[in-house]
């Protein structure tokens, strides 16, 4: 349905550990069906996150063209969320990267936390341009910027924009709101007015994270 509406890219599955995000644990077999299903040129369109090498593993072995990292600018929900610090996450990521670029496959960044996180509060735009230009160095194509709990305003998305286009091409990043308190459309603007052109979502209420409350709560 989603492709028949007309979208170019999807995230079908997630190759994260069954043990700590079962809902996922039937990535293999989704992208299985929708590859019999599909045309190539649809399948193709249809990306996964690999958070390691095994991720990476599996997702190269079903024919997947795009993947995904994702890493935080929270030290704290980097903990919670991939158990480990932020440093570490980016040099697990770096194989990753290496071997989906040797691959020929396209590779998407995430930054969780953004504007605010459930265990640190105020998060500073520093740290979101550290691990954004972190991400693209390693070979992302594009990094999404998430508001994972929605504690993001207009005000609060200006300004954190606003720093990161001093050093990041408006092309190279994308966003992603939650609308835990109703501002996810108001943020959404927001970054339209700035050059931002990519907008992610979830259907049906797929999306969230167990490890933030508010991602949970509410679609993005």
């Amino acid at each position: 349905m989603l492709l028949s509406a007309g979208l170019k890219s999807i995230e079908a599955g997630s190759f994260v550990s069954s043990k700590w995000v079962p809902q996922m644990k039937n990535s293999k077999e989704v992208f299985e069906a929708l590859k019999k299903k599909l045309t190539l040129s649809q399948f193709n369109s249809l990306s996964a996150l690999t958070p390691n090498k095994t991720g990476l593993e599996a997702a190269l072995s079903l024919g997947i063209k795009e993947v995904a990292v994702f890493g935080a600018a929270s030290e704290s929900f980097s903990q919670k969320n991939i158990n480990c610090t932020i440093k570490e996450s980016l040099s697990r990521f770096q194989p990753v990267c290496d071997e989906a670029i040797r691959n020929g496959v396209r590779i998407r960044g995430y930054v969780s936390c953004v504007l605010g996180c459930p265990y640190e509060g105020s998060i500073s735009p520093d740290k979101v341009l550290d691990v954004s230009s972190r991400l693209l160095e390693m070979g992302c194509y594009e990094v999404s910027l998430g508001d994972t709990i929605g504690v993001g305003t207009p005000g609060s998305t200006e300004v954190l924009l606003s720093h990161l286009l001093k050093k990041i091409p408006a092309d190279k990043l994308a966003v992603h709101f939650h609308n835990t308190y109703g501002q996810a459309l108001a943020n959404i603007l927001v970054a339209l007015q700035q050059g931002i052109a990519v907008v992610d979502s979830s259907a049906s209420g797929l999306g969230g994270c167990p490890y933030a409350k508010g991602a949970r709560d509410t679609g993005s």
